[in-house]
C-alpha cells in the first residue's frame, strides 16, 4: 500500500501516523496542564471507575452497573462542574502558547523585581507584584488600576508600595520589562482553611486565572513567597527568588 508503514502485522497509513501523532501531543500536553492539580487527583478517581464499571459488567453486578451507567450518562455534566475552573485556565494557557508571544523579563527586570522585594521583606513593607507571561492582563487595570507604564526599578517598586503612598493597596502588574498599572484589584481565591491574608489571597487568585506569577512580601512576617499556577511557594532567600523568576522566564 502506498504511503502505508507496517508496524506489528497493521498496515498504517499516513494519515493513521498523523492522527496518533496529534493524539500523543495532545494528551502529553493534557497531563502537563494538570500535572500537580486537584483535577488529575479527580482524573484518576475517574478512572477508578471506569474500571469498576466494567468489571460490574464482565461479572453480572447488576445493581453496581446500573449506578455507574446513570453516573456516566451524565459524566460531561460533572466534568463541568467540577473543572470548571481548571478548564479556564488550562484553555487559558493553551491559547496563551499557541497565540500569543509571551511576554519576557530580562535578567535586569528580574534583578529590580528581586532587590525590591529582599529591601522590601527587611523593612516589612507588604507588597503584591504580578509579572505577566503570555495572557495578557489588560482587565485588570482597567477595574481599578491606576495606568503607570514607566521602566521597571526597584526604587518606583518601593515608592509604590510604600504604606503612605496612595498606591500602596493593591497590586502592581509588570509586563515586558516596564509597570504597567498599580493599586489593581485582583479576585481573591479561598484560603480553604489556610490563613492567608488579602495579598496571599489575591496573588493565588490572579495565578488560577492566569498564567501570570506573582511574588508577594509580607509586612506581618517579612517573608517573600512566589505563586504560580495557583500554588504559593514560601522564598527562603533572594537567591533562591532570583533562581525561580530565571528559570520561569
Amino acid at each position: 500500500m502506498e504511503g502505508a508503514a507496517v508496524i506489528g502485522g497493521l498496515f498504517l497509513s499516513w494519515r493513521d501516523l498523523l492522527d496518533i501523532a496529534l493524539v500523543s501531543v495532545l494528551l502529553y500536553q493534557i497531563i502537563q496542564l494538570l500535572r500537580g492539580t486537584r483535577a488529575l487527583a479527580v482524573l484518576t478517581g475517574l478512572g477508578l471507575l471506569t474500571v469498576l464499571y466494567y468489571m460490574a459488567r464482565y461479572f453480572g453486578l447488576n445493581t453496581l452497573f446500573w449506578l455507574l451507567q446513570h453516573i456516566f450518562t451524565s459524566l460531561f455534566i460533572v466534568i463541568v462542574i467540577l473543572f470548571q475552573e481548571d478548564i479556564r485556565q488550562a484553555l487559558g494557557e493553551i491559547g496563551a502558547r499557541g497565540i500569543f508571544k509571551r511576554n519576557k523579563l530580562q535578567q535586569g527586570g528580574i534583578e529590580e523585581i528581586v532587590m525590591a522585594c529582599q529591601e522590601m521583606a527587611r523593612l516589612r513593607i507588604g507588597a503584591l507584584i504580578v509579572i505577566e507571561r503570555g495572557m495578557r492582563l489588560g482587565d485588570m487595570v482597567a477595574r481599578e488600576g491606576v495606568r503607570i507604564d514607566a521602566l521597571l526599578s526597584r526604587r518606583l517598586l518601593m515608592n509604590i508600595f510604600h504604606p503612605k503612598a496612595p498606591l500602596h493597596d493593591g497590586a502592581v502588574i509588570v509586563s515586558n520589562g516596564r509597570i504597567v498599572a498599580a493599586a489593581c484589584i485582583l479576585p481573591l481565591a479561598i484560603a480553604d482553611g489556610q490563613s492567608f491574608g488579602t495579598r496571599h489571597r489575591a496573588a493565588l487568585g490572579i495565578t488560577k486565572e492566569s498564567d501570570a506569577v506573582s511574588v508577594v512580601v509580607s509586612e506581618e512576617r517579612g517573608e517573600i513567597s512566589l505563586a504560580i499556577r495557583g500554588k504559593l511557594t514560601l522564598i527562603s532567600d533572594a537567591a533562591r527568588l532570583r533562581q525561580v523568576l530565571n528559570e520561569v522566564f
